[in-house]
């Protein structure tokens, strides 16, 4: 029924509860309540998976690395022919099925470690995404171009979208997973997780998708993602991917908790809060009873769990393990749940000896809240960028060590027929392994007169030689691996923040401990409810719990997301930095304002007449062209503004080959080779002729002309 036929109850019942602009869905997957239609329905993302897959395969049989793809003989020759036959300015899903493949290309070199092809075809795929996406971004300039990348980067794409029916029955089970219904949303994925996943840095670090992480990150741009499991789900409104303008959005605008920049700040929040409480809670602890503290304690830190278990669903472990300080936060979140379960268990059973390692568990937690105030704050440091990867090898190759080494521990076990406990013999290799005492070895005789010295020597040369010696190599290797591409790096981890930024959840528009008062009282009522009036309740209690904070938001946002002016707070503070009382300031200042009007108009004026000594520069072709303009006897060759070719960073090359009558791309590789035939001909003439006898009646007289080569060229 469409929305002409309805009664006036009925158009009533669907009036958007929000003054923003949603419309009434058509499409055939329509779940209850208002959202946008989805534009890329039609899209053949199954056939075109499959058809990048058959490029690919066919486009490259060799092994090359990155760098080999990037350079330009390659480049010309594989990635250029691929980015022209893949080009589609109709088609946004191309990029997600080019990085789908790259993560099936990584699948199956984990299973053949002993061929690199599927590394290279990863790669390649990754790269034509760049520029793929760089061309969109070239061809669609300022702000709806902006909501372009935007859809390329965040909607919604399902791997099985328009594939015959056929093959939707045998692979039904791929998504039988999902337990939630969410609509025409379910079983989708963007290509931002899919980047994330397959850790594609250098697609993530390209010019055009810091752009729309940036805008995503500040809130211009906004959408409703898609999540694995929502605890308190509340999917009556679906919010397209559109630009966000504060001044029609209206005061109370609970979507504005969910912009990544302000879920971040609310996290350091929330984090601070948490460590307070927690010195607060140990520095007045008491094993026989709750003090006041423990208990503030005990229900703020089971709100902050909560809310970590629900990043958790919201988008898997894999994307959640990304983020820099996740091992962190579980960590944490594992001694304080040992924790509170003895706790509460000593207070049950009247048990006081009970509630003291339970605070002593709890004490355990400080070498690991304290660390992670400093990931939040420097989360841009490449220590703490590297350390995290370094962190995953040490825990790898010690419980590998720990593994091997288990046989040491049960020999001497046997050997000394129960004199010693495990516990015993364990701290003895442990103090040979790091080489703090030796122990181990005065008390080998102990276990065997010969064995038990050769056991522990041989331990002590593993562990303490060759064990620290690879893990030092190892760790040194990731450092210097993750340091030489710093940039790439840091910019992975900005696009994971923001990726996991953005939530659809409902239970994180409660900050804890509201969480769990949430999770008490709207769970319930979402059985009971219909979708409608359980969204209606939903955003009166978030509106009434975080009004000061959406009312700061409101100001805060119409003044400045779109605004270029520096604000007056900004100035006023800029006259108290001191790095700025230097020799070279001013050359500092001259950035931070945008020109004014006339300087632009002058520029424009000095592009549109250039004259000798003006400010003109050449002349920019916004369509691809080189042009040349006569002024007098002066010829001014002008510039591109979009580099289509990687040939056109070569002066003249380009053009050269252009003008040559050949179709297409192997034409012009043609006479290129044609060319550089010539050149390697006339080289070895001049060398023949220098190295010719002296004594010769014919010496050296004239270079070879074009007429020789070609003639000699024919007689090859």
């Amino acid at each position: 029924m469409t929305r002409t036929n309805l009664s006036e109850e009925e158009e009533a019942e669907e009036e958007p509860l929000l003054a923003e602009e949603e419309q009434q869905c058509d499409h055939p997957d329509h779940y209850e309540g208002p959202c946008a239609p989805n534009p890329y329905a039609d899209l053949p993302v199954y056939t075109t998976i499959h058809r990048v897959r058959h490029e690919v395969i066919n486009s490259i049989d060799d092994p090359y690395s990155i760098e080999q793809l990037r350079a330009p003989r390659i480049n010309v020759a594989i990635v250029r022919p691929l980015v022209n036959r893949l080009w589609d300015e109709k088609d946004v899903s191309i990029i997600y099925c080019l990085l789908v493949n790259k993560l099936q290309f990584l699948r199956e070199q984990a299973f053949e470690a002993h061929q690199t092809i599927n590394t290279t075809r990863a790669s390649l795929c990754e790269l034509v995404a760049l520029k793929l996406l760089r061309r969109f971004d070239e061809e669609n300039p300022e702000r709806d171009g902006l909501l372009l990348l935007a859809n390329i980067l965040v909607a919604g794409f399902e791997p099985f979208q328009n594939a015959p029916q056929e093959i939707r029955r045998v692979h039904s089970y791929a998504t039988s997973w999902n337990v939630q219904q969410r609509g025409h949303r379910i079983g989708k994925s963007t290509v931002l997780e899919i980047a994330i996943v397959s850790e594609s840095k250098i697609f993530l670090s390209a010019p055009a998708c810091q752009k729309v992480m940036e805008a995503i990150y500040l809130g211009r741009v906004v959408y409703t993602p898609s999540s694995f499991i929502d605890i308190i789900p509340d999917h009556y409104k679906y919010k397209p991917i559109t630009l966000y303008h504060p001044k029609k959005a209206p005061r109370l605008n609970q979507y504005r908790l969910m912009v990544p920049r302000t879920r971040n700040a609310l996290d350091i929040c929330q984090f601070l809060t948490l460590l307070i409480l927690y010195i607060l809670t140990m520095q007045h602890r008491q094993s026989d009873k709750f003090t006041t503290y423990e208990l503030v304690f005990c229900v703020y830190a089971t709100g902050w769990a909560l809310d970590e278990f629900a990043s958790i669903l919201e988008h898997g472990w894999q994307c959640y393990t990304q983020n820099l300080w996740a091992f962190l936060d579980f960590m944490f979140i594992v001694i304080y749940v040992v924790y509170l379960v003895l706790r509460i268990h000593s207070l049950a059973t009247g048990d006081i000896r009970s509630g003291i390692p339970a605070l002593d568990i709890l004490s355990a937690g400080a070498p690991v809240l304290i660390p992670r105030l400093a990931f939040n704050l420097l989360s841009e440091n490449m220590l703490f960028v590297s350390l995290r990867a370094m962190m995953a090898d040490f825990t790898v190759l010690t419980l590998l060590a720990v593994w091997c080494f288990a046989g040491f521990l049960l020999s001497m076990m046997w050997l000394g027929e129960g004199d010693h406990p495990p516990i015993t013999i364990s701290k003895w290799m442990l103090w040979v392994w790091f080489g703090l005492d030796g122990t181990g070895i005065q008390r080998s005789v102990d276990f065997h007169w010969l064995i038990g010295p050769i056991l522990m020597v041989t331990f002590a040369f593993l562990g303490n030689t060759l064990f620290l010696t690879i893990l030092v190599s190892m760790l040194s290797s990731t450092f210097s691996k993750i340091a030489s591409n710093a940039t790439a790096e840091i910019q992975f981890r900005r696009a994971v923040l923001t990726f996991e930024g953005v939530k659809s959840d409902a239970i994180f528009a409660y900050q804890p401990p509201f969480n769990i008062l949430a999770l008490c009282l709207l769970l319930p009522l979402k059985i009971v409810l219909t979708p409608r009036w359980f969204h209606k309740i939903n955003v009166a209690a978030v509106r009434t719990v975080n009004a000061p904070l959406l009312l700061l938001l409101s100001v805060y946002e119409r003044r400045r997301l779109w605004s270029t002016k520096p604000s007056k707070i900004k100035t006023k503070i800029s006259f108290w930095d001191f790095s700025r009382f230097s020799v070279h300031a001013d050359i500092q200042a001259v950035f931070d304002s945008d020109p004014p009007q006339s300087v632009l108009d002058e520029i424009s004026e000095a592009e549109e007449n250039p004259r000798p000594g003006s400010l003109a520069v050449p002349s920019i072709s916004l369509n691809g062209k080189t042009e040349n303009r006569s002024e007098g006897h002066r010829t001014i060759p002008t510039k591109t503004a979009k580099r289509k070719d990687s040939m056109a960073a070569m002066d003249g090359l380009g053009e050269w080959l252009h003008g040559h009558d050949n179709n297409g791309l192997t034409g012009r590789l043609d006479a290129l080779e044609n060319a550089t035939r010539r050149i390697e001909y006339m080289v070895k003439k001049i060398s023949q002729d220098l190295g010719g006898d002296s004594s010769d009646s014919e010496t050296i007289s004239r270079a070879p002309t074009a007429q020789d080569i070609n003639r000699d060229e024919e007689d090859i």
